[in-house]
């Protein structure tokens, strides 16, 4: 005998809403932070340095897809994306000082 789903609530709602924005603009960034970071730093020529960088950036946005979905709280995913970003954000500070 088939059992009836109970009806989802608005908190359930909000909180899912809540993480694929986070996944979506989490992911965005730290891929955007991690592929400047790399084709500055990466021992390659720069127009190859930048295309490996940008692959790497599409199997970084659904990781941290996955791993926003993955993590308990929604708090602790936006602190560890906002963690992640401030170390991507400030190594890259650290590579454009050395940029030619």
């Amino acid at each position: 005998m088939a059992t009836r789903a109970r009806p989802t609530s608005l908190r359930e709602r909000a909180s899912v809403a809540s993480r694929v924005v986070l996944a979506a603009g989490g992911g965005y960034g730290i891929a955007a932070l991690a592929t400047a970071l790399l084709s500055l730093t990466l021992p390659l020529a720069r127009p190859e340095a930048v295309a490996v960088a940008t692959l790497v950036s599409f199997l970084l946005m659904p990781a941290i897809a996955v791993a926003v979905f993955a993590m308990r709280s929604l708090r602790r995913a936006a602190l560890s994306l906002a963690g992640v970003a401030l170390v991507l954000g400030g190594l890259l500070g650290l590579a454009m000082r050395g940029a030619p």
